[in-house]
């Protein structure tokens, strides 16, 4: 990442809401009453990027695994033709992915959806405190575990339902993670995805899925506005998206 000669650095650790919860938390430890003494280590960088840059190319080799501190960013399989596969929306604290730690290459591509700050740890240093620490061996593998999880439930939603199931299913995918990061009132979600990005990570085209939402609202299941998705009736969207 590097290589954008518009990123700057900043540590981001001391007030970080996720630490405790995330990777990091188990990666770096709590941080300590005195939040003026919680120094970065030498094996942990930060950077930050604006809406619409490239974070990491699939097939490029890094020697740092990295973890989203802030924004919305998107993992995506770009193909030759130029459409593209929306693998994962990515929230702070979360990995790039879990197999960068064992992985030097970028199976994917990750790409910054609105302004967007991230950690980079040298892997080295992960794995050094893979072997020591059983805090961090744990959190390595509950990663993984959901990763394979959120990986299953993507190609079921894909592979057999129907458009209106596949982006209930989305919708009730994101909204714990993103409860879990933000205090939710009446239901009000922050939800910054355009069309586009819905379309390319349930396969569907923009214009239909303008035609599910439109569908969703008029049958007072939810309303998108402004950036913010309310949703209005809960059991039936879930009626509709939930894996059984």
């Amino acid at each position: 990442m590097a290589k954008y000669p518009e990123i700057q650095f900043a540590s981001l650790c001391v007030t970080c809401p996720n630490r405790i919860s995330g990777f990091c938390g188990a990666l770096l430890g709590p941080p300590p009453e005195d939040r003026t003494a919680d120094q970065k280590p030498g094996w942990q960088n930060f950077v930050s990027a604006r809406a619409g840059k490239q974070l990491a190319d699939r097939n490029q080799a890094s020697g740092d695994v990295f973890v989203l501190c802030s924004g919305w960013a998107f993992r995506y399989f770009q193909l030759a033709d130029g459409r593209r596969q929306i693998l994962k929306f990515l929230l702070p604290g979360d990995l790039f992915s879990p197999v960068a730690i064992f992985e030097k290459t970028f199976l994917f591509s990750v790409k910054a959806l609105t302004e967007v700050g991230v950690s980079g740890f040298a892997r080295s240093a992960i794995h050094a405190k893979c072997t020591a620490s059983p805090d961090v061996q744990s959190a390595i593998v509950n990663s993984c575990i959901a990763e394979a999880r959120d990986t299953t439930e993507l190609l079921t939603a894909l592979g057999q339902r129907s458009a209106e199931e596949r982006i209930a299913h989305l919708l009730l995918h994101l909204m714990p993670r993103i409860a879990a990061r933000n205090v939710i009132r009446d239901q009000r979600y922050p939800f910054p995805l355009r069309q586009q990005h819905i379309a390319d990570a349930v396969g569907l085209t923009p214009v239909h899925v303008s035609r599910i939402f439109r569908l969703l609202r008029d049958r007072h299941l939810l309303e998108l506005s402004e950036g913010v998705l309310k949703i209005l009736d809960l059991p039936e969207l879930e009626r509709i998206g939930a894996l059984k």
